[in-house]
């Protein structure tokens, strides 16, 4: 006869994890086992109940410990370490790591040994050190081999793609989460290990500006989400945060908040730090729209919940005319012990940004040094189109123009087959200038109507009316070239050389060959009869 306990575990094999909690609830406690304590657990975890899913792991852990049966116990601490991670908190998320070794340190191979392998294994990325990371991944891979677990072989599988790609084998590694996938796709796995596998293949594609395969992995994971009987738990709103930003990358960026605030909304409910990073792409896509308050309050959000938000918020602060806390701020992150590479190249990109900004040309320069040297070591196309911008723009701030073209020529290309917009625009803006300093102004003005055209399809506000005002300049009276106009408004606005140069990315130098240039076009010997004649051809 089958009996209300027998009743809540079919539930859960049928994934009717509202019923299997609701039964399993209506026992008296006293009566369920910790084999019953493990299956109330996963029911709360796929009700969005993480506190309580945690409180019965820990009553099943106890239960399994105190029958000996260490590989159950082991299992449960490693679960528990997981799900303390996912709340943050490290130290009790170590101390279940602890645990779970303790009971399967020395027992030969077993699943639950290989799970706390690959668990072993992302710890070991996460804290720099891949080579530990791919070891245990590749110990894992042969035992879920032997055991025929294809939850555990998939799992295993894409950590050891994490690791190497950690390790900068980026190619080996992609090519292992394109196997693991295919698990996924093929319907191989129960949805905890599908889930698990769905978000961080796209995390790391999203960290690769991979968007071809982030764009079909996500669609993919979406569809999956919505299949999962309600309410689902975390897994559908993690797949639409990352879903999120495919979409801001690809320059959809309605669909990007959309998707963010729907994200949000779903994972709340179960853990709210979890949404950090989907406050993140509404702070970015509203800045990049200059809508600046809207973009402070989605990344203070995102601190709130344990997000520093960079390099976005230092850019939010370098557009509020802030320059010092932006630099401050990234030097910070910069030097905060072990820095990913990737997360390292974005960082070291805005502070590029931040030092030419501030005027300071020397650190800028050593910046996107040692972003080239991330690039030549990390060998990825959104990494070199990355440390290509930031040579090129620094190259044309000191003023070898050859070098800025060819770095900024290079970036354009790259970003335009990542078919990124955005920063394809950037790109092409900063070689437009390139050119225009190279006196070729038909190629500049093309360029720079392109960048134009691109950031105002996407509502980049700021970005078009900076272009704009860059066009508008080639048409004006005098003989004056496009860029020695905009030397000239500045001179007339009460600029001087240095913040000139600041402010066009040049160097004093080369704003000084514009202004002997432009003095001897206009006729005149000084800085105010200069003025005087921008004010009276109403170019200031």
């Amino acid at each position: 006869m089958r009996t209300q306990r027998d009743r809540a575990h079919e539930a859960l094999e049928r994934h009717a994890w509202i019923e299997a909690y609701d039964t399993l609830r209506a026992i008296d406690p006293a009566e369920l086992g910790p084999d019953d304590l493990e299956a109330l657990g996963d029911a709360a975890w796929w009700t969005s109940r993480l506190a309580e899913s945690i409180a019965v792991r820990q009553r099943a852990y106890a239960g399994y410990a105190a029958a000996a049966d260490d590989a159950r116990a082991g299992f449960v601490a490693t679960r528990l370490c997981i799900e303390h991670f996912l709340l943050g908190e490290p130290a009790v998320a170590g101390g279940w790591l602890m645990r779970a070794q303790r009971h399967l340190g020395g027992r030969e191979e077993c699943d639950e040994r290989t799970y706390l392998d690959i668990v072993e294994s992302n710890i070991a990325r996460f804290t720099g050190d891949p080579d530990r990371a791919i070891s245990l991944a590749g110990r894992a891979t042969a035992a879920a081999e032997r055991s025929g677990n294809r939850d555990l072989l998939a799992m295993a599988i894409h950590s050891d793609g994490l690791a190497k790609i950690a390790s900068g084998r980026i190619e080996d590694g992609l090519a292992l989460l394109d196997e693991a996938m295919t698990s996924v796709l093929a319907g191989e796995l129960t949805p905890y290990y599908t889930g698990a596998v769905f978000c961080n293949v796209l995390e790391a594609c999203l960290q690769l500006a991979d968007l071809g395969r982030a764009s079909q992995w996500s669609d993919a994971a979406v569809a999956w989400g919505e299949s999962l009987p309600p309410p689902g738990a975390l897994f559908p709103g993690l797949c639409r945060v990352n879903r999120a930003e495919v979409a801001q990358l690809r320059g959809d960026w309605d669909e990007a908040v959309t998707e963010a605030e729907r994200a949000i909304e779903e994972v709340s409910a179960f853990e709210p730090a979890v949404a950090a990073p989907a406050y993140v792409t509404i702070g970015d896509v509203r800045r990049r729209r200059g809508e600046l308050a809207a973009a402070e309050a989605a990344y203070t959000r995102a601190r709130e919940l344990g997000h520093d938000a960079q390099p976005g918020r230092a850019l939010l602060r370098l557009a509020q005319g802030n320059g010092d806390g932006a630099r401050d701020a990234l030097r910070l992150a910069i030097d905060e012990g072990r820095v990913p590479p990737l997360r390292l190249a974005r960082l070291v990109a805005a502070q590029v940004q931040a030092e030419l900004a501030g005027g300071d040309v020397a650190a800028a320069e050593a910046a996107a040094a040692r972003l080239g040297e991330v690039a030549d070591a990390m060998d990825t196309p959104c990494v070199h189109a990355t440390a290509a911008i930031a040579l090129g723009t620094v190259a044309l701030a000191t003023g070898r123009i050859d070098d800025a073209r060819r770095h900024l020529a290079d970036a354009a290309a790259v970003w335009q087959r990542l078919r990124m917009p955005y920063e394809t625009a950037l790109a092409r803006e900063a070689y437009g200038r390139a050119l225009r300093e190279a006196e070729d102004e038909e190629d500049a003005r093309l360029e720079l109507a392109a960048a134009y055209e691109a950031f105002d399809r996407l509502g980049a506000a700021p970005d078009a009316d900076r272009v704009r005002t860059a066009l508008d300049a080639a048409s004006l009276p005098g003989g004056l070239t496009a860029r020695e106009v905009e030397v000239l408004r500045l001179v007339a606005s009460g600029k001087t050389n240095r913040t000139i140069a600041t402010e066009l990315v040049i160097s004093e130098h080369t704003v000084a060959r514009h202004l002997q240039n432009l003095f001897a076009k206009l006729d005149v010997s000084s800085r105010s009869a200069a003025t005087a004649w921008a004010f009276e051809h109403r170019l200031a």
